[in-house]
């Protein structure tokens, strides 16, 4: 919504200045000229990426018109599954968790946390280094090592489709001045025309350069902005998780670890540590 929002408002100010100044908003609407800004973006679009990157990109584009799911909410699930799975594994031991790990689908801890289940990156993060500590005798640092490691793959892959789009939106005033030069060489072949001819014709090709910028910084760019900050925000989640389970891999507690991990949420969604106790308490009495 917010997306929709400001584009709204990018038009409004624009079109509504132009307006305002006394402009024809007719006189905007040269859809040849977008055909050439968008045909020529459309195809360096498609020359300039792998096939991996454009599939990337075309699953990101649906996720910008919806809310973050990041919320204190979200990490308040989060850290009361990891509570919850470290306390079983305090109790119970390493072996108890085996079978909530193989099948998390399956698992009734799980199951009681749909918002994380349903997060696919997040749920095989934890599964598979519980799975490592299942397995027997790692050194916390290595594990450390290889969750950094996997953590930092994992934001390259997701900040993909941003530099993909950021591409884009780099050249779409170079596509526009490419509109507008056409829209020139037109009008000087047609110079025998009257003036009043002319000035259209010059007016149309500069429309050519206005719709790229305005298409570029108004539209594009943003795009690539908020596609960086989801990417930081699923990262940001993945950290959470390390460093509570490295804190438990360390000897901590449950109700220690996830202290850990609440220290390393941005303060925007970090819960308040009596908020966090409240809501482990609630957890445990269902």
């Amino acid at each position: 919504m917010l997306v929709i929002l400001g584009y709204l408002i990018v038009l409004g100010a624009v079109f509504g200045g132009f307006a305002l100044a006394g402009g024809h908003l007719a006189a905007l609407f040269q859809p040849i000229e977008l055909l050439m800004i968008g045909g020529a973006a459309a195809g360096a679009f498609v020359v300039g990426n792998n096939g991996k990157s454009l599939k990337a990109t075309m699953k990101a584009i649906p996720t910008l018109f919806k809310g973050s799911g990041y919320n204190q909410a979200r990490y308040l699930e989060l850290l009361a599954l990891l509570s919850e799975l470290l306390g079983k594994i305090r109790k119970e031991g390493m072996m108890a968790v085996e079978r909530d790990i193989e099948s998390p689908e399956e698992s009734p801890v799980f199951s009681n946390y749909p918002g994380i289940l349903a997060d696919h990156h997040a749920i095989e993060f934890i599964c598979d280094y519980l799975r490592l500590m299942v397995a027997g005798n790692i050194d916390v640092f290595q594990i450390e090592n290889l969750m950094d490691n996997e953590i930092e793959t994992h934001h390259h892959e997701a900040i993909v489709p941003a530099g993909c789009i950021a591409r884009l939106g780099d050249a779409m005033p170079a596509f526009g001045i490419v509109a507008a030069v056409m829209g020139v060489v037109h009008t000087m072949e047609s110079i025998g025309l009257p003036p009043e001819e002319l000035g259209i014709l010059i007016a149309r090709a500069l429309v050519g350069t206005f719709l790229g910028i305005l298409i570029a910084y108004g539209f594009i760019a943003p795009l690539s902005s908020l596609l960086e900050q989801k990417a930081d925000e699923a990262t940001k989640m993945l950290q959470c998780i390390k460093a509570t389970l490295l804190a438990s891999f360390s000897g901590c507690a449950p109700a220690l670890a996830v202290e850990f991990g609440r220290k390393v949420l941005y303060s925007s969604e970090r819960p308040a540590f009596a908020e966090l106790e409240e809501h482990l308490r609630n957890a445990k009495s269902k």
